[in-house]
């Protein structure tokens, strides 16, 4: 696999002295439009997860790890977007940003090479686990984060009650081999669902449950795949019988299949599924259903979407995320397979 080490430079751009900017013009950061929740995890997982991250992305994650406290409320839940002139726009919630936000606490509680902040991550993570969403995929993010306090403490209890509750949350997958998925329509991080349900049925040793999961990414992955490259659920959804390839494709789809299909070899022991991060890392290098790079080399950033006959010229924090995540995976995958 030809696989670019993961770019920091325009992460770095994108960060301030109180966390993430979430959007760009071009490659530059636009302060008006704030910071939120959702990106500051996913900049604490990716992180994280760098082998021996140089000083500076240390100093990124202790700064994203005290923006993910001030966003905490007291009892656990997460605030999402703060203003550039740091006044909170939302209430405390269990949407998204809370199961990101434990999903990114998981991480740095199992990865974060500093001991304070696996310290502190992890008694984060803990209070938040308390609560239940009612949104799957909300429950998956942090099922994800479960899985890697699961990876340090196989025994932490609200880690396993998470993954119990995901499952619930997110439903059995159809009997049907034409749309064996828990929802009449795909959305947005559809692999994050199967990854969630792959890795609750492994951890709570269900193998009906991982089965599910894995048929659950399979077809995914299958039905994400065109004339030999990956041609993702867009923007908009997709359901049965419609049109496809779909634009805007967006970077945030590829990551979440890269890091379910690592989670199935991981789970399972077969290789093959390893391909399927192969694809993602292609599928930004250009092997996409426009032909063009979303990862941009010379920047260090991702390009925010895909369209019929090029890319947004925008580099904003959850697409330069998803680059970094997906070219981490791959990275990995290149170093077992040497």
């Amino acid at each position: 696999m030809n696989c670019p080490a993961p770019p920091f430079e325009h992460l770095l751009r994108l960060s301030d002295h109180i966390g993430l900017l979430e959007h760009a013009d071009g490659t530059t950061p636009l302060p008006e439009h704030g910071y939120c929740v959702d990106d500051v995890a996913r900049g604490l997982v990716v992180v994280c997860r760098q082998p021996s991250p140089r000083h500076e992305l240390i100093t990124l994650g202790r700064r994203y790890l005290y923006f993910l406290a001030q966003a905490q409320a007291q009892e656990g839940r997460f605030r999402n977007r703060l203003g550039y002139d740091r006044r909170w726009r939302d209430d405390p919630g269990t949407q998204d940003c809370w199961g990101r936000a434990l999903w990114g606490l998981g991480t740095a509680a199992a990865r974060s090479p500093a001991a304070a902040m696996r310290e502190e991550s992890l008694a984060r993570f803990g209070s938040g686990a308390k609560f239940r969403s009612e949104w799957p995929h909300a429950m998956a993010f942090a099922a994800l984060g479960a899985a890697e306090v699961l990876d340090i403490l196989p025994d932490h209890p609200a880690a396993l009650g998470l993954l119990d509750a995901a499952v619930s949350v997110i439903g059995k997958p159809s009997a049907s081999a034409a749309w064996p998925w828990p929802a009449p329509r795909l959305s947005y991080a559809n692999a994050a669902i199967a990854e969630a349900v792959i890795v609750a049925g492994w951890r709570l040793d269900s193998d009906p449950v991982l089965r599910d999961g894995l048929r659950m990414l399979e077809w995914l992955l299958a039905g994400e795949t065109r004339n030999g490259h990956l041609s993702v659920v867009p923007a908009g959804g997709w359901g049965q019988g419609e049109r496809r390839p779909g634009f805007d494709q967006q970077p945030i789809e590829v990551a979440a299949l890269a890091d379910a299909c690592v989670r199935a070899a991981a789970v399972t022991g077969d290789s093959s599924w390893l391909n399927g991060v192969g694809m993602c890392v292609a599928w930004f290098l250009g092997d996409n259903d426009a032909q063009i790079p979303l990862l941009d080399a010379q920047t260090g950033g991702g390009h925010d979407g895909l369209g019929p006959a090029g890319r947004n010229r925008n580099q904003g924090a959850e697409s330069t995320l998803a680059m970094i995540s997906v070219l981490q995976q791959g990275c990995r995958v290149s170093a077992v397979r040497r």
